[in-house]
């Protein structure tokens, strides 16, 4: 029960000072005497008077003295009657004492039975018409059925009052409404009320601060005109009291309150209206944005996936050099931003789920092929896409390298095997043996065999040439036409030769029967001189031949392969000056005999000075080939140096994303200070990780360098440049989306009314029952988690429960799920039903509404914005224009609301 004069914080008035009074003083509070200032009592009367036949007139009766006229207690119980809108017991009839104290004490007992505690007050004091007690008894019945009911953004009663006016003057020069007392008495508060609620009425630009007793009467005689508010005060009496009387302004002001009750409730359920409009209009400009990021990122993986999944190679290193550089900016330039669009596309989507929810709207499905899910298949569809392409690009690379080397060779071996062909057929079909002497025809003979010695060491370089071809066809060599005809025409004329060396030798042979003479010196000189001259050939070919490695132990093993080749040179010197002692040899001989020679070797074409002269071109070729090999011992010695520079750091950039990853892991389920205090710590953890990017930067350098060197294998690290790319994408994202759950935390927090202690004890109670410390837990745990939190959960109970935090049925809940619900669960939010009533309202309990009464109610934005999504009311009351705000307020909220 409820003691008004206390809830209050003051008793009745006294003394022009109000006081705050202990109930337990207020006992004899009415037996104190000279407690009510004339002035007061005065302006008591007249307006506690008037407020009380404001009522009774509703039943054909009024009262002219207060404290005679409630005397027998019939017309007090006919006023509790109409302002409560209830029956009170039958009043006594009788005109004796007794029957008057009975029918006040039925009317006190009313009184009391409504909560409020009468303080001093009896009917004894009523029935002997004592003004101060009858005068406190009126106040008591004010207070508890005219102003007790006004609230006003959660304040009631006087609290109520007093703001309701401050709200409503707020706009007017000259009125600042503080109290009940001195901030009426100039008047201007009563016309700007008046002129707030119905303009029309009062043209309150000509009222003047300096003219009270106008600015009064004016405002009084309105009201009493065109508002039915009786005249409760005189002019002259306010103006003429120092501090007017604050029960009687109150008295009066709520009599404008409930007057303007209907306007009231039209602007609260306007404002609810716009609220709830407010937060629909920002939910479909953010699902508008993420339909267009959503589209843009899509149209360019689109885009992307064709251009990665195209293997077509090139013909030239050039070619797909430029397709490695192309690869690169993508990896560096474009890829970059899609993946802060994606994260950012992620986080726009929780942002406006969690939005949706606390305003207890419907969840938001993008259009069809639009869904997180979609994008992530797109992005997992482009990832693989690319996974491969930097790896076939290298091996094109490699490949068309391996390529050039090897028409290199083949042209090379190729020209040398066609200039030693060059007249061997003319050589092979000449019949000189038909007219020669014996010695002559053995001279043929043994030079044929020489040839044929020397047709047998060329067989290895056609067999090395048709291998080479056959390489570069298995390899698809874009000119393997040309090759495979040159190479076909080395065969067959390899094969001609061939025969023509064997039908030449029959033909020799069967001269040779019939001529015996042959200098075996020259034969001896013939035979020696064909090898030697053939391993010089080989050893210049070999000398000038090109070659590749890819790492330091493949070009020492060409130089230890050199060094070799090099300590067989002293042995080679001693076969060609044994060679060129059997030339002297025939000379002396010759001279010694008389013999006059013919001035060659019959047996060969060889001579000492063409072999001299070969042995002078490998012996300059030895140390261009040292100096080549040293050269490519550098390079190799580069490339390795390069390895190490990537590996050393890779090394540290891998451990450090993997340590950062799995701290961001135990970040997201601890607890330290409050959610700001997390949110400012993760951010600032987030700017420490994007502050290491230059590391990464560097990496992607060295990386470039190792990859321009053709570098294809790296025994130092097990990190790939691929690896720690996906690794730094990775962290990127998962801070991004820790800092993006905090901040739904926080929005839950406040639109929910979560004080801190309760997040605090929500994550405690979760983080003990997520066992293995993921951020989520499965079903069984959940189950525990609510019964520790105090939840009674049959299956059914649980069921639904588990439908709300786990939609997908994934069988994991998260912590955001959780308080989401805990908080779903325990506060309350605008539905369907409540916007329904509140359009009821402002169409006047209509079932339609008008646009003009949108565009009268509303601010203007709002006001188009339902007149444009409202549809025709087609009702048997409609009328031209009418539209439906019950389907459009139920479409706000989705069908399962009501």
């Amino acid at each position: 029960m409820v003691d008004y004069h206390a809830s209050n914080n003051q008793a009745y008035s006294s003394g022009g000072q109000s006081v705050y009074m202990d109930p337990r003083e207020q006992e004899n509070d009415w037996d104190r005497d000279l407690l009510l200032d004339p002035a007061w009592e005065k302006q008591q009367r007249k307006t506690f008077t008037a407020w009380c036949n404001s009522h009774l007139r509703k039943a054909g009766t009024q009262i002219e003295n207060i404290e005679e006229d409630f005397r027998d207690g019939l017309k007090l119980m006919l006023l509790l009657e109409v302002i409560s809108g209830e029956r009170l017991p039958k009043p006594e009839r009788g005109k004796m004492r007794v029957h008057k104290i009975n029918n006040v004490n039925k009317a006190l007992d009313f009184i009391a039975s409504k909560g409020v505690k009468l303080v001093s007050i009896g009917a004894e004091e009523i029935v002997d018409g004592n003004a101060k007690m009858t005068l406190g008894m009126i106040w008591t019945i004010i207070l508890r059925f005219a102003i007790q009911d006004i609230s006003v953004e959660e304040t009631s009663a006087k609290e109520g009052l007093l703001l309701w006016c401050q709200r409503k003057t707020a706009p007017y020069k000259n009125v600042n409404v503080q109290n009940f007392h001195i901030s009426w008495k100039d008047g201007l508060a009563f016309n700007a009320l008046i002129h707030r609620h119905r303009p029309e009425l009062i043209d309150y630009d000509k009222l003047r601060k300096d003219d009270p007793l106008t600015n009064l009467n004016n405002a009084f005689e309105v009201a009493e005109k065109y508002l039915d508010i009786p005249k409760m005060m005189d002019a002259e009496d306010i103006v003429g009291t120092l501090r007017p009387d604050e029960k009687a302004i109150m008295t009066y002001v709520s009599c404008f309150y409930h007057a303007f009750s209907g306007a009231q409730k039209a602007e609260t359920a306007a404002n609810r209206i716009c609220k709830v409009l407010a937060v629909n209009q920002e939910n479909e400009h953010l699902m508008e944005d993420y339909e267009k990021l959503a589209s843009d990122l899509l149209e360019w993986i689109r885009r992307t996936i064709p251009w990665l999944e195209n293997r077509a190679p090139e013909k030239t290193m050039a070619e797909m050099q430029q397709k490695l550089e192309d690869f690169r900016d993508y990896r560096r330039v474009h890829k970059p931003p899609k993946v802060q669009e994606k994260c950012q596309l992620e986080i726009n989507f929780n942002t406006l789920q969690t939005k949706l929810r606390l305003s207890n709207r419907p969840a938001f499905m993008p259009s069809e092929g639009r869904m997180v899910s979609d994008i992530n298949g797109s992005w997992h569809n482009l990832e693989g896409a690319e996974k491969g392409y930097e790896e076939w690009l290298l091996n094109e690379i490699r490949r068309l390298e391996r390529l050039d080397h090897l028409a290199e060779k083949f042209r090379q071996k190729a020209t040398i095997h066609e200039s030693w062909t060059d007249g061997k057929e003319a050589m092979l079909t000449q019949k000189d043996y038909e007219t020669a002497s014996l010695s002559e025809v053995k001279a043929l003979l043994r030079k044929h065999e020489a040839f044929e010695s020397d047709l047998a060491a060329h067989q290895d370089r056609v067999e090395q040439i048709a291998a080479i071809a056959q390489e570069l066809n298995e390899l698809d060599y874009y000119d393997s036409p040309s090759v495979n005809a040159r190479c076909q025409k080395i065969c067959e004329q390899w094969d001609a030769l061939g025969s023509l060396t064997q039908s030449r030798r029959e033909s020799l042979e069967r001269t040779e029967k019939q001529l015996e003479s042959i200098d075996e010196l020259y034969l001896e000189y013939a035979k020696r001189a064909a090898p030697f001259n053939n391993w010089m050939e080989g050893a210049m070919e070999d000398l000038q031949d090109m070659f590749i490695v890819h790492n330091i132990d493949e070009i020492q093993g060409l130089i230890t392969a050199h060094e070799q080749f090099k300590s067989t040179l002293p042995e080679a010197n001693k076969e060609r000056e044994a060679i060129q002692a059997i030339q002297a040899e025939v000379q002396k001989i010759a001279q010694y005999n008389g013999i006059k020679l013919s001035g060659s070797n019959p047996y060969t074409t060889i001579t000492p000075k063409s072999i001299d002269s070969k042995w002078d071109k490998v012996e300059q070729l030895v140390p261009k080939r040292d100096q080549a090999l040293q050269e490519e011992l550098a390079k190799q010695q580069s490339n390795d140096h390069l390895r190490r520079k990537f590996a050393s750091q890779a090394n540290i950039v891998g451990p450090w994303i993997q340590t950062k990853m799995e701290e961001i892991g135990r970040i997201s389920i601890e607890m330290n200070g409050t959610l700001e205090d997390q949110l400012v710590n993760l951010r600032e953890y987030e700017q420490s990780i994007i502050e290491y990017k230059p590391n990464i930067d560097q990496l992607e350098g060295d990386h470039q360098l190792i990859q321009e060197a053709l570098i294809f294998d790296n025994k130092y690290t097990s990190y790939t440049m691929e690896h720690l790319r996906v690794g730094w994408e990775q962290l990127l994202t998962t801070i991004a989306r820790t800092i993006n759950e905090i901040e739904n935390q926080i929005l839950t927090r406040d639109a929910k009314g979560i004080s801190q202690e309760q997040l605090h004890e929500y994550r405690t109670s979760f983080n003990h029952f997520d066992k293995k410390r993921t951020g989520q837990m499965d079903t069984d745990n959940y189950r525990a988690l609510l019964v520790a939190t105090g939840n009674s959960l049959g299956d059914a109970e649980f069921n639904r429960i588990m439908g709300i935090v786990d939609p997908n049925n994934s069988g994991a809940v998260t912590f955001q799920a959780f308080i989401d619900f805990m908080s779903r669960e325990t506060t309350d939010t605008d539905t369907a039903d409540q916007v329904i009533a509140s359009f009821k309202i402002l169409a006047a309990d209509k079932n339609f509404i008008t646009p003009e009464e949108l565009r009268r109610e509303l601010p203007p934005d709002q006001a188009e914005y339902c007149i444009a999504r409202m549809a025709p009311y087609t009702g048997p009351d409609a009328v031209p224009g009418a539209l439906d705000y019950m389907s459009f307020s139920t479409a706000l909220y989705g069908e399962s609301d009501l």
